[in-house]
């Protein structure tokens, strides 16, 4: 599992750390891997151009001492100084004493324009707002360069707290973190930013707390919650969800939420609504009703939504039951918020950034600029858990406190109709399973988007074809 913490935090770890080892260990340990990052990025170090753009803090300490350890390779290393008078004295003598030079930032775009490599050191963990006009206009540089860019801890202009991106910010190919991930490196827009993500371990674990502010889950952490059926299973033992779905218009959705239940590892679904002669002419196996969800029989879960028109009445009976219960798509639009507080089982709500902005009475593009913040507010005003769909999907548990967690096996491909309808079928037969809201719709989210990979490998698919390598998803995982 990879782990997250705020910027307090880190530098409460960082602080406790210090006091015990030697002064400055811990910038020459960031360092020390901030150099063995560049050198692997570059392939070959001896006559490469390298340029670190230098801040004012201690990040521009951490770019100084990894240049002086390039030049002493034999790399050819210029730091451009944002603010000579507070530039970091031990880092610049140390570039200096190992034949790298300094310049200011007026009149240096020729130096960044024949750069191989450069170094982002201007901003660290503690910046807030987009950068500041000389800064920015070096990014616009960078950016019309071919050169590689490494970003020191985080790029430069975002913040490290939240994922928020607020003005111009260094888009780096690589970010190399200490320590421990950053909020910011994980959740987009700022994920967006950060390239691939290198962690160097400076020794921080051991001052940590033991929950973080996010959590990725990995290959291994969703293994240990996908149920397995034993010797003893059947089809009732391994759960049975529900599927209130699709309307005269939208068949297709229920077709593709029952398909997900189906490879999601549901012992059986139950189909209620208007589409149950195209649910049985695809899934044979469905049991299917129409005389409603109270009426459907027993099931472990229900999904309600996708596709549903506007059938608040049926919504609303499956807000009723005493189960758990998936909301996504019309069904957001149609539940009752008091009726979705009130209840008492788990519920989990699976919107989009559109339907997150609707439920919240905000501006699509406010959901999509601070994600975490948005889905952390949607699950405490409906007191439920709430996965967040979108480039980085969270999901936050009822209430909004906690770790929160973020689904790192998205993909674009993932952006077609029906997609989601898969997903709420997935994750509901999870909840059938046994599995919390939280779990259900973690590592629901980890399956789709290994699915979308397995299925899009490079090329358009449908969602039709992304329920189908749910499967084959479950056994990487498994593997």
């Amino acid at each position: 599992m990879r782990t997250a913490y705020r910027v307090e935090t880190v530098r409460r770890a960082e602080r406790e750390l210090m006091a015990r080892v030697p002064e400055g260990a811990l910038m020459q340990r960031a360092a020390a891997g901030l150099a063995a990052a560049c050198a692997d990025l570059l392939g070959r170090v001896y006559g490469r151009r390298v340029v670190l753009l230098v801040g004012s803090g201690d990040n521009g300490g951490d770019a100084l001492y990894a240049g002086a350890r390039l030049a002493r390779r034999g790399a050819g290393v210029t730091a451009v100084l944002l603010a000579p008078g507070r530039t970091h004295a031990g880092g610049l003598a140390a570039l200096r004493g190992a034949g790298g030079r300094a310049v200011e930032a007026a009149g240096a775009e020729p130096v960044v324009r024949r750069a191989d490599l450069v170094l982002d050191g201007i901003v660290g963990i503690g910046g807030k707002g987009g950068l500041r006009p000389d800064a920015a206009s070096l990014a616009a540089i960078v950016a019309g360069t071919g050169a590689a860019v490494v970003a020191v801890d985080l790029p430069s202009g975002v913040d490290a707290d939240t994922g928020e991106v607020h003005g111009e910010a260094i888009r780096a190919d690589l970010t190399v973190t200490f320590g421990t991930h950053k909020l910011g490196l994980l959740v987009d827009p700022a994920r967006e930013y950060a390239g691939s993500v290198r962690l160097v371990d400076i020794g921080l674990g051991g001052e940590l707390p033991a929950e973080p502010e996010l959590a990725a889950l990995q290959h291994a952490d969703v293994a240990a919650l996908l149920p397995v059926p034993g010797g003893e299973s059947d089809k009732y033992r391994r759960g049975v969800v529900g599927i209130a779905a699709g309307s005269a218009r939208y068949p297709g959705a229920a077709v593709l939420a029952v398909a997900g239940a189906l490879r999601g590892g549901a012992g059986a679904v139950r189909y209620v609504g208007p589409a149950g002669d195209a649910v049985v002419a695809r899934f044979p196996e469905t049991l299917v009703s129409d005389r409603g969800p109270r009426q459907a029989g027993r099931v472990q879960a229900w999904v309600v939504g996708p596709g549903a028109g506007d059938d608040a009445q049926t919504v609303a009976e499956v807000l009723d039951a005493d189960v758990p219960v998936l909301i996504d798509a019309d069904g957001l639009r149609l539940a009752d918020a008091d009726a979705v507080r009130g209840r008492t089982a788990p519920t989990l709500m699976t919107p989009h950034a559109g339907e997150a902005a609707a439920l919240l009475g905000v501006a699509r593009e406010e959901v999509e600029g601070a994600r975490l913040r948005s889905v952390r507010e949607l699950a405490a005003r409906y007191r439920a858990t709430v996965l967040l769909k979108g480039s980085t999907t969270l999901v936050a548990d009822a209430g909004g406190a906690g770790v929160v967690r973020v689904n790192a096996t998205g993909t674009a491909w993932l952006a077609t109709a029906g997609s989601g309808d898969v997903l709420s079928g997935l994750a509901g037969s999870l909840l059938a399973a046994g599995l919390s809201a939280l779990d259900a719709g973690s590592a629901g989210a980890y399956l789709h988007g290994l699915a979308g990979r397995f299925a899009a490998d490079g090329a358009p698919v449908g969602a039709h074809e992304v329920a189908a390598a749910v499967a084959g998803a479950w056994r990487d995982v498994r593997r």
